[in-house]
């Protein structure tokens, strides 16, 4: 039985006119069918959102043709990702904005686990998936999120200089000639920069210490109109409040004069954590921040007016001040957490540490995104497959998103009102529980 057959419902008729858009992205009338089956078979329930298991889910009596022609359209079909993505935003975003507007920009980046070395941007690196060194490759994404729902609108695979510098495995992945080394805080930059370029509603850009650290990377955020707040390590320095760098020396008439700042032995920025463990008692306060699964969420802070010093003595006026927020849990032996933000000085402590955490919202979407639609299961090498497999994944991810702003918050991969035909007795797709073939 076709997975089309069964009269449709309200949610199969929005999903149908969703698929329709999408369709229309796509560019061409041979993509139309196998994306909107794509799209399908990545929320229908099952394990593996392989190319393989979806084939037999969506048309168990013809496996083979199916899985020919959704590999076609994920590894080799020449549509623009950016198109896909821009119908997915145009289509959710008033969804999501009905509840509430949109309250930050989120940056940041995935990993994904793989083997061997010939699928495009593997290499052993941190991945975040599993806390540590791993074989895996690494995507940076830009969401878009209110108080209750985010959504990814950008998804870019980082791929490391060993990369870029070896042409026969350029050429064998199908990297594009204009993809250069850049590094994870450059990709998000030019995300945001295309972001403004869409007029997506502006609003504060939030990062963990990985960005943060990079203070090339808060002012390019600065340079183009936002707000940020984003994460640091203890390392950072910063001049106490209140504090300044030393004025350009007086010339004396000799030499060229300087223009630049100077700090000295007993004029000098300290680190984060030495300015924070300096704080006295009744600078701590504490703030709950949202409902937690089983209890409110709370913990003690503390934000001061700071100027960052990274480098300032190569600079002729001193950095604007900037709100210095940091997190000490009564039961550490020290701080564990802090960030810097381009807020207005006149912001609340709760409106601080609310946006701060914030960013807890997306690691909800990449659990879903890879749990239940399947992000991490694509088994193609190439450059192209990694990128179409990802967007419509979240594609995918956009409907359920629209439908939880919309109607019914319980919308899940798997719970969606479609009809999921009976698979192929004994079919296991590889990568599986139980077969020998890896992913």
């Amino acid at each position: 039985m076709s997975a089309h057959s069964v009269a449709p419902g309200a949610q199969q008729k929005r999903f149908a006119a969703y698929l329709d858009r999408l369709a229309q992205a796509a560019g061409h009338l041979d993509r139309v069918v196998p994306l909107k089956s794509y799209c399908t078979g990545l929320l229908l329930p099952g394990e593996r959102k392989s190319v393989e298991a979806m084939a037999a889910r969506l048309c168990p009596d013809n496996v083979r043709q199916t899985h020919q022609s959704l590999h076609h359209v994920v590894a080799h079909a020449p549509w623009r990702d950016e198109d896909i993505l821009e119908a997915v935003r145009r289509y959710a975003l008033p969804a999501m904005q009905k509840p509430g507007p949109i309250e930050a920009w989120i940056v940041d980046d995935t990993g994904l686990v793989k083997k061997g070395t010939h699928s495009v941007g593997v290499t052993r690196q941190y991945c975040g998936q599993v806390g540590k060194q791993e074989n895996c490759r690494v995507a940076v994404s830009l969401s878009i999120s209110t108080a209750e729902v985010s959504l990814p609108i950008a998804w870019r695979l980082y791929l490391p200089e060993v990369w870029t510098q070896d042409k026969r495995r350029r050429k064998t992945t199908g990297i594009p000639p204009e993809i250069r080394f850049q590094t994870k805080p450059e990709i998000a930059l030019q995300q945001i920069r295309t972001a403004l370029d869409r007029e997506i509603p502006m609003a504060p850009v939030l990062a963990d210490a990985a960005y943060g650290n990079d203070t090339g990377f808060r002012d390019g955020i600065t340079e183009l109109g936002l707000l940020y707040v984003m994460g640091i390590q203890s390392s950072v320095s910063v001049w106490k409040p209140g504090q300044t760098p030393l004025p350009k020396r007086k010339w004396k008439g000799i030499g060229r004069p300087t223009k630049l700042l100077r700090r000295d032995d007993k004029h000098a920025p300290v680190a984060v954590r030495e300015l924070a463990m300096s704080l006295p008692s009744s600078a701590w306060k504490t703030v709950r921040w949202r409902e937690g699964t089983r209890k409110p969420l709370r913990s003690r802070f503390a934000a001061v007016r700071v100027r960052a010093a990274h480098r300032d003595y190569w600079s002729s006026e001193p950095r604007p001040e900037e709100w210095l927020l940091i997190e000490w849990p009564k039961q550490e032996a020290e701080p564990t957490k802090y960030w810097l933000s381009t807020l207005p000085a006149s912001t609340n402590l709760s409106d601080l540490v609310r946006l701060a955490k914030q960013r807890w919202i997306i690691e909800r979407d990449y659990q879903e995104l890879k749990q239940e639609l399947g992000l991490g299961h694509y088994e193609g090498r190439g450059w192209r497959g990694f990128h179409h497999h990802a967007t419509l994944c979240i594609a995918a991810y956009g409907f359920l998103v629209a439908e939880r702003s919309r109607f019914s918050p319980s919308a899940r991969a798997g719970q969606v009102d479609l009809p999921v035909p009976e698979m192929p007795l004994k079919f296991r797709p590889r990568g599986s529980p139980g077969t020998r073939g890896a992913a």
